[in-house]
């Protein structure tokens, strides 16, 4: 059983690179692969800590839960603002640089 848990950990740690790496249009599709990813690790975690009877998992798992929520709060303010300035929230813009 842990070993079928830890496999589908990495398979979807191993989904969320494959998605940062091949999305290169959406910026909401990256932010959502991070999160995918930190959430991952999060679950390995547990599983880990519950394996090995031991609380300093579920503890590291907190803190990256609220690094990860400060972290989707800043990028999409961020978000937000760009799309305030551009019109929109394309990757693939080209960069206006004015000479």
């Amino acid at each position: 059983m842990f070993l079928l848990q830890f496999s589908l950990n990495f398979f979807l740690f191993l989904l969320s690179i494959l998605g940062i790496v091949s999305n290169r249009q959406s910026i909401l599709l990256t932010l959502v692969c991070i999160e995918l990813m930190l959430l991952s690790i999060n679950l390995n975690f547990v599983i880990m800590s519950v394996y090995l009877d031991d609380m300093y998992g579920q503890l590291f798992s907190i803190f990256i839960l609220t690094i990860a929520a400060s972290e989707s709060a800043i990028g999409l303010a961020i978000i937000i603002l760009y799309y305030r300035l551009r019109g929109n929230i394309s990757l693939a813009q080209q960069p206006v640089l004015k000479d």
